[in-house]
């Protein structure tokens, strides 16, 4: 799996971090899943690292649709 490695800052949910590097809240599920580790509390410490699954190309493409793209990347 390819992930990327992500430090925590105060303050920050599993959601954000979904938002952040998928461009979805809820898709927080395979984040929490690549970290077994990890209290699944609802904010995470600050200075822990996460990893952050990289999506297929197939799968980020279906994350956000173009309605959801400024016009200027439509």
């Amino acid at each position: 799996m390819k992930a990327i490695l992500h430090r925590t800052g105060e303050f920050e949910r599993w959601d954000t971090l979904a938002w952040k590097y998928y461009g979805d809240p809820l898709a927080y599920g395979r984040i929490i899943e690549a970290n077994p580790a990890l209290d699944i509390g609802a904010v995470l410490p600050a200075g822990v690292i996460v990893l952050i699954p990289v999506l297929p190309l197939a799968e980020a493409g279906a994350t956000l649709s173009t309605e959801d793209l400024p016009p200027w990347k439509r």
